[in-house]
């Protein structure tokens, strides 16, 4: 039997949490397994819980959508990260791209669209709902954006630092530093270390 996609969802709005429950709750091969309405909240359930993916609203109290998504990311590298508001700006879309996350999505979205963006940050794409343009890959050749952490990694990939010097040097556990190395092979559409360095040199990153 296939394992399920875990996510969970924070959204200071309890009406929307029900309502994005709902629709979730008919999803194929996706199991919710908490709902919370704040980032702290949901940052205390992750230091005991492993999921798959988190969507949280842009705008929370206290820690918002964007710091949670840097949080999460440099803590936990494999969860998938979605970001939803009502607001359609691209500066907020460019600070999400910047701190790791793999899509953002408008709260006025379908449902149909809804499981479109899931299913395609599932299967590795970096699915942002640009306003204007409908549904777009960000880590298209020409639009590669890499984290700050992705940067560091890089430079010092290109340095030919081992995946153990690397942990050592940014205090952060090996599987970290392979998975941080997996998404930047995925955003340069490369397949291994010599391709990363030659791609990441012609695109101006080193």
């Amino acid at each position: 039997m296939k394992k399920p996609i875990t996510l969970i969802i924070i959204d200071d709005h309890p009406m929307v949490l029900t309502g994005l429950s709902a629709i979730l709750e008919t999803i194929a091969d996706f199991e919710l397994k908490g709902k919370f309405l704040s980032a702290e909240t949901a940052l205390e359930y992750l230091t005991g819980q492993k999921v798959d993916l988190l969507i949280s609203d842009i705008h929370l109290p206290g820690i918002n959508g964007i710091e949670l998504c840097k949080q999460v990311l440099l803590k936990y590298p494999d969860i998938k990260v979605v970001i939803m508001s009502t607001f359609e700006d691209r500066s907020y879309i460019r600070d999400m791209i910047e701190n790791g996350a793999h899509g953002y999505m408008s709260k006025s979205i379908s449902a149909d669209e809804l499981k479109s963006i899931l299913y395609r940050v599932m299967d590795g794409e970096m699915c942002f709902q640009i306003p204007g343009t409908g549904l777009t890959q960000a880590s298209q050749q020409h639009d590669i954006i890499l984290t700050r952490r992705e940067k560091e990694i890089l430079s010092c990939i290109a340095q030919g630092f081992t995946n153990k010097e690397l942990a050592d040097r940014l205090f952060v556990s090996q599987h970290t530093i392979d998975s941080h190395r997996k998404n930047l092979l995925m955003k340069f559409k490369v397949q291994n270390t010599a391709a990363l360095i030659a791609q990441a040199a012609k695109s101006g990153f080193l």
